[in-house]
């Protein structure tokens, strides 16, 4: 992690401005605080945020996530690398942001190629981004964290050069349920955090905001769902049990359920769902606005 927050802070000055890719599902908890510092001491460059994979997110959250977001004067959008959905939005909106600039070296005849530096936790997607922009697979992508370990650039179609860089976690995550949450997504390793508490969480949040889902998929009742409403563990072992995940005594196998748990929404066979409620710079709800994400 040093020697990653290293590379990004000696990366910055090279660089016209930050992407900073979160996953849609969870957009505060996938903020990097770190990065924040790194901008600040390199003479605040400007900043594009991406919530990404969000088709797997809960479109009308995420709608009220890139609100928030704006509302904070930072530029924001919601994309899907996989899908391509909201990527053409990318240039017009970096553009947009880089403004003065490009206004002052098209004003010298000047026709210059910007450079971006794309930042972000593990696997949120920041090879998958490069290759989708640069029309080919430049950059390596794998289903896990910490596959991006070295410096590499990347050039575009679109007049801008991609610095892809190693996906990093701050030192100490201090909420303790934000650390649940990336563990979810797949941001922290599963051999990092016990796999049967991390699908007790998502099982909570299912529970409270997606009820229907865990009916769905585990053939779990409204009223069951409902009665153990913020209830991990004996949410986890009802779905264990409806899948017929038993050992010998009857007793359900709660790792086998908390992998097919993760498997299943990491993959989006829960539907799309988010993890978090938008919030805005102060912490408080935000208001559903009319705005497109």
């Amino acid at each position: 992690m040093a020697r990653t927050r290293r590379l990004l802070g000696e990366s910055m000055p090279l660089v016209d401005f930050v992407i900073e890719l979160r996953d849609a599902r969870a957009p505060l908890s996938s903020a990097n605080p770190e990065l924040e510092k790194l901008i600040s001491k390199s003479g605040s460059k400007p900043r594009l945020v991406l919530l990404n994979k969000a088709s797997l997110a809960d479109r009308a959250e995420t709608q009220r996530w890139v609100a928030a977001i704006r509302s904070g004067d930072t530029s924001c959008l919601a994309v899907d690398c996989v899908s391509g959905d909201g990527i053409n939005r990318i240039f017009p909106a970096a553009k947009e942001l880089i403004g003065e600039k490009v206004s002052r070296d098209e004003s010298k005849g000047m026709k210059k190629r910007y450079r971006a530096m794309i930042v972000g936790i593990p696997n949120v997607g920041k090879s998958s981004l490069t290759n989708r922009l640069a029309g080919k697979k430049a950059a390596k992508v794998e289903n896990r964290p910490g596959v991006t370990l070295h410096r590499q650039w990347v050039p575009t179609s679109i007049g801008i050069d991609l610095l892809d860089t190693p996906g990093v976690l701050w030192p100490k995550i201090e909420d303790p349920a934000a650390g649940l949450r990336l563990a979810v997504t797949g941001a922290i390793k599963d051999d990092v955090f016990d796999i049967i508490s991390v699908a007790r969480e998502l099982c909570v949040i299912l529970a409270s905001d997606y009820p229907d889902r865990l009916l769905d998929r585990f053939k779990i009742k409204p009223e069951e769902s409902a009665e153990m409403k913020g209830d991990g563990p004996a949410l986890l072992e009802l779905a264990g049990r409806r899948r017929g995940m038993l050992v010998s005594g009857g007793e359900v196998d709660e790792e086998r359920a908390a992998k097919t748990m993760l498997s299943e929404f990491r993959t989006g066979k829960f539907g799309p769902v988010t993890l978090e409620r938008a919030v805005d710079e102060d912490g408080e709800g935000k208001e559903d606005p009319d705005t497109r994400a």
